[in-house]
């Protein structure tokens, strides 16, 4: 367990002592936020402040990840790869957004349809990059089931035969992968809301994590009814840990008022890392839980969208985003964060609780 330990310990120090001259080099090549003028007029104040923070803690990731096992000599594997390949690639969408409205100083960025495609394109490199992991394993990295805590029986992809398991397998993580991805990233919209929102959720995961770790199928816990079949169980808490320390670190320079912000650079890495952690974790619909959050604000947008169109042009929120509603209907920004930060930790500590209680009944110990 050192390796968690040094890959916790080095993001945090990494962002928390690495942010502030970050901050002065994206000054100097002039990556500062533009703000919308239709928004809560309190943001109008945020206008110059460096973006694209994503950069900072993703590489701080990248660092404490790689530092966490040529410290320990802990092996490197397939599955900690693709999570940080799910955060390098959707950041790397991100960060051409990004670019796009800072280049241009408008907040139009890449087209949505563009966006999707750049995330789509992502997903196709790593599946093959999986099933490859999985031979190398043997054991299947992916499954073709729908998880929740492990496989649902009843919810087998595979049971129509080969090809049309492939298609609905590929639907399915296309549909999380873009889905989770641009629920995060919606949600980036107060001072430190996402980092927050995102420590709570990897929090949980490093909990869901080191209970596999304890637990896992060939090891301590082989033969059990309560083992997990997660491939590289460890090497999942570890790059978890390296994300989460580096955010915590990260927090300092972001919380209100912030002094930088991660950009869609930021959140579509989060959002990659996150959904790509619930496949390879076998927890897939326990995602909504632990990311209340973002299926709230996500939800928010739709609802705003299509009661506007039904409506021939009403409202049903002030604005979404959910958080920008609050705001303005007179909420301060760090009010509207922190709530939701409570909500975020609410959904984190239920998912872990539905988690060990699935656990205890496929064990029978919930019948003692």
């Amino acid at each position: 367990m050192i390796a968690v330990i040094i890959a916790f310990c080095a993001g945090l120090l990494f962002c928390l002592f690495l942010t502030r001259p970050a901050i002065t080099l994206l000054k100097r090549l002039g990556w500062s936020q533009y703000v919308r003028a239709d928004g809560p007029q309190t943001h109008l104040l945020k206008k110059g402040r460096p973006t694209k923070g994503g950069l900072v803690f993703g590489t701080g990731t990248l660092v404490a990840y790689g530092l966490a096992h040529l410290l320990s000599g802990e092996p490197v594997t397939t599955s900690g790869v693709l999570i940080l390949l799910a955060m390098v690639g959707m950041g790397a969408v991100g960060f051409i957004d990004d670019y796009l409205k800072t280049h241009h100083q408008n907040s139009a960025g890449l087209p949505e349809r563009g966006k999707i495609i750049g995330q789509l394109a992502v997903i196709g490199l790593l599946i093959p990059l999986a099933v490859w992991g999985s031979g190398r394993a043997g054991r299947s990295l992916i499954p073709t089931h729908i998880t929740f805590v492990g496989d649902i029986p009843w919810l087998d992809l595979a049971r129509w035969g080969p090809v049309v398991a492939v298609i609905l397998t590929l639907a399915w993580y296309a549909f999380l992968f873009v889905g989770t991805t641009n629920g995060v990233n919606i949600t980036d919209g107060a001072d430190g809301l996402l980092t927050g929102c995102a420590i709570f959720s990897l929090s949980a995961y490093a909990l869901i994590m080191l209970f596999q770790v304890q637990n896992a199928c060939g090891g301590s816990g082989s033969g059990s009814p309560g083992c997990f079949d997660t491939v590289h169980p460890l090497d999942l808490t570890i790059v978890t840990c390296a994300l989460l320390g580096n955010l915590i670190g990260y927090l300092w320079w972001a919380c209100h008022p912030a002094q930088i912000f991660m950009g869609d650079t930021g959140s579509l890495g989060i959002g990659g890392f996150l959904v790509a952690l619930a496949i390879l974790s076998r927890t897939e619909l326990l995602l909504p839980i632990i990311g209340v959050v973002y299926v709230m604000v996500t939800s928010s947008v739709l609802i705003q969208r299509y009661y506007f169109k039904l409506t021939g042009g009403k409202r049903f929120f002030k604005m979404a985003p959910l958080h920008h509603h609050f705001e303005l209907k007179g909420w301060s920004e760090s009010t509207v964060t922190i709530r939701f930060w409570m909500i975020s930790a609410v959904g984190a500590l239920t998912a872990v609780l539905i988690f060990y209680a699935v656990w205890l009944a496929r064990t029978g110990l919930g019948r003692l």
